[in-house]
């Protein structure tokens, strides 16, 4: 899942980074509310961490202009200003949520993960596709009593691959979810880990295969 973060403060957006990259989140960081809606509306994110007092435009500027492009993104509002107009105005600007500074880390992390489940969709932690099963906890990849943990990317992509099953996902879509917007990688990186993914389901006994369309991108579907 991708996360952008948008906060003047560079000591912030570090400690904010860590966090979210430790909980397995590509995360996306700016430093001003342009940049921010810039972002917003160029990218595809699963939330958005936004600060409210912020250069250029503020948080609750970036997100009326997000909301009035129709980008319903989950919005996370941190700001150091906790009195309520402050919580009001952020909420019926269209935030989802509302946390003052300063905040515990893992309230911060709770926050957020429950703001990418989103609508009350429930989103089990363990996948399955075929003959095999997807720990979305230990990234454990397993067949029976076959098991092998995957790397990070590696378990970003089969993660986005199963809860996709039958879908086809360009190598474009792969680049954006997972590496994120100013990656410096080359796109034969996607390459390079679904050949990794496919000799990891094949050790594994798995009677599901990443299948490719030229031209179109990649699916999982069973062997027959």
């Amino acid at each position: 899942m991708r996360i952008l973060v948008a906060d003047d403060e560079p000591e912030m957006t570090m400690v904010l980074e860590a966090l979210l990259k430790r909980e397995h989140y590509s995360v996306d960081v700016v430093y001003n509310g342009q940049d921010a809606l810039d972002y917003g509306l160029a990218e595809n994110y699963d939330c958005i961490v936004l600060d409210i007092m912020m250069p250029k435009l503020d948080g609750i500027q970036a997100l009326q202009a997000l909301r009035s492009k129709n980008i319903s993104t989950p919005v996370l509002l941190l700001t150091a200003k906790s009195q309520v107009e402050d919580r009001v105005a952020g909420l019926d600007s269209g935030a989802d949520d509302y946390l003052p500074k300063p905040f515990d880390n893992r309230e911060f992390v709770a926050r957020v993960r429950a703001l990418t489940r989103r609508g009350g969709e429930y989103t089990p932690k363990v996948l399955s596709a075929g003959n095999v099963t997807l720990d979305c906890s230990t990234f454990e990849l397993k067949c029976g009593s076959a098991c092998v943990r995957l790397g990070n990317r590696e378990f970003q992509m089969l993660e986005l691959l199963m809860r996709q099953e039958g879908r086809l996902i360009s190598t474009e879509q792969f680049m954006e979810h997972i590496w994120g917007y100013d990656s410096e990688a080359e796109i034969n990186v996607v390459w390079a880990y679904i050949s990794y993914l496919r000799r990891k389901l094949e050790a594994v006994g798995a009677n599901v295969c990443i299948a490719a369309r030229r031209g179109q991108g990649y699916l999982l579907e069973e062997t027959t």
